[in-house]
C-alpha cells in the first residue's frame, strides 16, 4: 500500500506523517517513509537527525545507480520505520517532481518497493504544479492534513483537485481528512458538507505534539518516558486501522475557488446564532 501526504504549508504533515508511520509498524506493517521535500526533514523525529538525501547521494555517486546501495539512502528509524529523504532541486531552480521521479526509480533498482507493506510519500506544501503532484502518480490513497481554519482548507480543496485529476488515469483515492491540532472542528464540517469526503480523525490543539518536533522525537517514543501521552498516541492507531482497513475512499469534486471563498468567508463573517427556544418551547421541553 503506498500513501501520500499532503496539506498546507506548517500544518504538521511531517510529524503527523511519522507518527502515522510508527502507528502502523505497532499493527506490525513494514513501513518505509520517503521525505519530498528540499528541507529533507520530514522524518526528522523518526531518526532525531538530518538524513543524507537521494539526490546528493546520486550526484555522489555521479548518477551511476549501480554504485548506490540501499544503505547509502535507506536509513533506520524509531520502531523500526524506515526512511528515505528525496532532497530536492536548488532553490529556484529545477523541479521537485524530477526529484521524485528519480527517488523512486533507484528505489525501485534497489528491490526496495517489493519489501514494504506500506510505502508512504510526506510531500512538501500545497499543489500547485504537476512535479509537486508526482507523489501522487505512485500511491493508492492521498491523506490530507488540515485545521479548522480558512487558509488550510483552501489548500485541501486544491489538493482534493489534484486527487480528482490523478484519478482519471491512476487507481488513486482519497482516503480522507486528518485535522490536525484544532480545538473546533465547524470549518471542517462545513467544508466537508460542499464537498463529501471522509474525516479520519481530529486532533485538539496539543503542546506536546508541537514540542516533540523539537525534541526530533514521535509521541510514541515520549510515551514511553511519560506513559500520560498515550492517548495522543490512540488518535494515530486510530487512523493506522481506518487505512489498514483498505477504505473504498472517494474522487473528490473539488469546489471551485470562488464558490469556496464565498462558503469560507461566510462562516466567518455570517456566523450562524444557536436559537433560543421562546417560553412555550421550554415548557414543552420541560414537559417531555
Amino acid at each position: 500500500m503506498k500513501l501520500a501526504v499532503y496539506g498546507k504549508g506548517g500544518i504538521g504533515k511531517s510529524t503527523t506523517s511519522c507518527n502515522i508511520s510508527v502507528a502502523l509498524a505497532k499493527r506490525g506493517k513494514k513501513v518505509l517513509q520517503i521525505g519530498c521535500d528540499p528541507k529533507h526533514d520530514s522524518t526528522f523525529t523518526l531518526t532525531g537527525f538530518l538524513i543524507p538525501t537521494i539526490i546528493d547521494t546520486l550526484q555522489e555517486k555521479d548518477y551511476h545507480y549501480e554504485d548506490v546501495w540501499p544503505e547509502d539512502v535507506i536509513y533506520k528509524g524509531y520502531g523500526g520505520v524506515d526512511c528515505v529523504e528525496a532532497g530536492g532541486p536548488p532553490a529556484g531552480a529545477g523541479c521537485g517532481g524530477y526529484v521524485v521521479g528519480e527517488t523512486v526509480k533507484l528505489l525501485k533498482e534497489l528491490n526496495a518497493f517489493d519489501e514494504y507493506d506500506v510505502i508512504l510519500f510526506d510531500v512538501l506544501g500545497d499543489v500547485v504544479c504537476g512535479g509537486f503532484a508526482a507523489p501522487l502518480n505512485y500511491a493508492d490513497y492521498c491523506l490530507i492534513v488540515t485545521d479548522n481554519g480558512f487558509d488550510a482548507l483552501f489548500a485541501a480543496n486544491r489538493i482534493a483537485a489534484s486527487v480528482r485529476e490523478k484519478a482519471r488515469t491512476h487507481p488513486l483515492r482519497l482516503a480522507g481528512l486528518i485535522g490536525n491540532r484544532t480545538s473546533k472542528r465547524d470549518l471542517i464540517e462545513k467544508y466537508v458538507e460542499a464537498v463529501p469526503m471522509p474525516v479520519l480523525e481530529v486532533l485538539p490543539l496539543i503542546e506536546d505534539i508541537r514540542v516533540s518536533r523539537v525534541k526530533g522525537k514521535t509521541l510514541f517514543e515520549m510515551a514511553e518516558h511519560d506513559p500520560s501521552l498515550s492517548y495522543v498516541c490512540d488518535y494515530y492507531l486510530n487512523i493506522a486501522d481506518q487505512i489498514l482497513a483498505r477504505p473504498e475512499g472517494v474522487v473528490p469534486n473539488d469546489s471551485p475557488d470562488r464558490e469556496l471563498f464565498s462558503l469560507l468567508s461566510d462562516f466567518y463573517l455570517n456566523p450562524s446564532k444557536p436559537q433560543v427556544p421562546n417560553s412555550e418551547e421550554e415548557l414543552d421541553l420541560m414537559i417531555v
